[in-house]
């Protein structure tokens, strides 16, 4: 006998699409087929969904800005809100600040979590201050034990690195088998641009888009990938948010570079028409790269489409519209003083969902590739996490293709205290969630206990890039000096 079977559905995979039932038994997928043999409990999934649960792979939780501005949600309010929206694994941040220790830091972070998360989790380790320490032990012993991937910065004047210190980064991950996220931002641009308007007296959220030119995200994309050619190793560029970063991507992957690109909700989901608003209502969609234009977003779409575009995350950076967050300074706060992010780790998947399956823009197969596939491959977690398949952990969310909602802060369950996607009408929703075969949400309440979730250590990255990018030439590595470089004989 399972634990529990889930009759009728219409299953998506990675792969195909059909009707079957899922036996569960320990936690784990055990038999998938039709007829299965009943189990303790079952739940009829007839003209439901049922899809793998999504993987968040970019969350902040629990952080801390370089500012010293604190999240709103905590490991506890952000998982329940997760697993309301569907998902049920993240893999937030251990941020190390200046002065900090990274074997402290992920203590730090790994306590939290342990105490309060509803769903399992891994982590990310963010990098602000390279020492040698680091490089020669703190880094391969948190590879070692499961934090695979490296998050670095090329803005914000308390966690930005240079380029040597980068280099230093990419040689420990390659050597060690990590993934490095770059959030590629030119600084010295958005401090330029961002002189010029606050000595003119332009300060509302707003000019936070002009700062940040589109050129600023070029460069330093550019730039992130070049490094990554001298030393051959593959680097995540994170929240991409126009049509010049994605070209930048497409072209390089094209010349044979082992880059591979995220986007989030906002940039599919809203516009710069959304930061001009009267007062400093603007600063709910102020978020770093910030959101552009109709065209932009259109060509987000086509990234995700064509495969450009692999992992599809929140970047759930949740901060109060009040001066504990968005607005340190109260009505006084400038766009260049207001803490950049934007909620969403509930909203990820029912968006997409619903403006992605829904109207065919997706299909089903990269859907699910697309919010947990790839996530579990790209982080080192596809043994466990991120398909519908006999082995892998039961993570599962049920769909109830018919349900449409109104979207109302009031009704997510994150702490924030607003949403940028408020009033937006959601076709879709996932009634049902289920974690390591253990519902945690079903018929709106919460069924599972803090402190259930379970740190998972992530193995090497497996990154797949998309099929359909194009090949690259036979002599790429030749004339791109991809392969056997001068500097590598000395």
């Amino acid at each position: 006998m399972f634990d529990l079977t889930i009759r009728n559905g219409r299953i998506s995979t990675s792969q195909n699409t059909f009707v079957a039932d899922i036996g569960i038994q320990g936690g784990t997928i055990a038999a998938i087929g039709e007829n299965l043999p009943a189990g303790r409990r079952d739940i009829d999934a007839q003209g439901l969904w049922v899809m793998p649960g999504g993987i968040d792979s970019h969350a902040h939780i629990e952080q801390a800005s370089s500012a010293g501005v604190m999240c709103a949600d905590d490991f506890y309010s952000a998982t329940v809100s997760a697993a309301f929206g569907g998902t049920t694994c993240v893999i937030p941040f251990a941020a190390q600040h200046k002065g900090q220790q990274v074997p402290e830091v992920i203590a730090a972070y790994a306590k939290l979590a342990a105490e309060k998360a509803v769903i399992d989790y891994g982590f990310h380790l963010i990098l602000s201050e390279i020492t040698p320490q680091m490089l020669e032990q703190d880094l391969p012993r948190a590879i070692a034990e499961g934090i695979t991937s490296l998050k670095v910065y090329m803005t914000y004047d308390k966690l930005k690195i240079d380029d040597f210190q980068m280099l230093d980064v990419l040689e420990v991950a390659g050597r060690e088998g990590a993934m490095v996220m770059v959030h590629a931002e030119n600084h010295d641009v958005i401090r330029w641009i961002a002189r010029r308007l606050l000595d003119k007296g332009l300060t509302a959220p707003k000019f936070h888009g002009v700062a940040h030119d589109a050129i600023a995200e070029i460069e330093a994309s550019s730039r992130a990938i070049q490094l990554a050619n001298l030393l051959d190793v593959p680097i995540l560029l994170v929240h991409i948010s126009g049509p010049e970063a994605i070209e930048v991507i497409r072209s390089a992957r094209q010349l044979g570079s082992k880059v591979h690109a995220e986007t989030c909700p906002q940039y599919l989901f809203l516009t710069a028409e959304d930061m001009d608003q009267e007062g400093l209502e603007g600063a709910k969609f102020c978020c770093s790269p910030p959101v552009r234009d109709k065209a932009a977003q259109d060509k987000v779409w086509q990234g995700l489409l064509d495969g450009t575009l692999g992992i599809y995350s929140s970047d759930h950076a949740p901060y109060k519209f009040d001066e504990s967050g968005k607005l340190p300074k109260g009505d006084a706060t400038t766009f260049k003083e207001m803490a950049n992010g934007v909620p969403g780790l509930e909203l990820r998947l029912p968006l997409l969902f619903s403006e992605g399956l829904l109207t065919g823009r997706l299909t089903p197969e990269e859907f699910v590739r697309l919010t947990a596939t790839n996530h579990a491959c790209m982080y080192g977690l596809q043994k466990r996490k991120g398909d519908i398949a006999v082995g892998l952990d039961a993570d599962i969310a049920i769909w109830d293709p018919q349900a449409q909602r109104s979207v109302r802060w009031s009704d997510l369950h994150d702490q924030v205290g607003y949403t940028p996607y408020e009033g937006r009408v959601v076709n879709g929703w996932p009634i049902t969630v289920i974690s390591r075969g253990e519902v945690v949400v079903e018929n709106a309440q919460l069924q599972a206990e803090r402190g259930r979730g379970q740190f998972l250590p992530c193995e090497c990255p497996e990154p797949i890039l998309q099929a359909a990018q194009q090949p690259k030439p036979s002599d790429a590595s030749q004339w791109l000096g991809l392969k056997g470089k001068a500097w590598q004989q000395y």
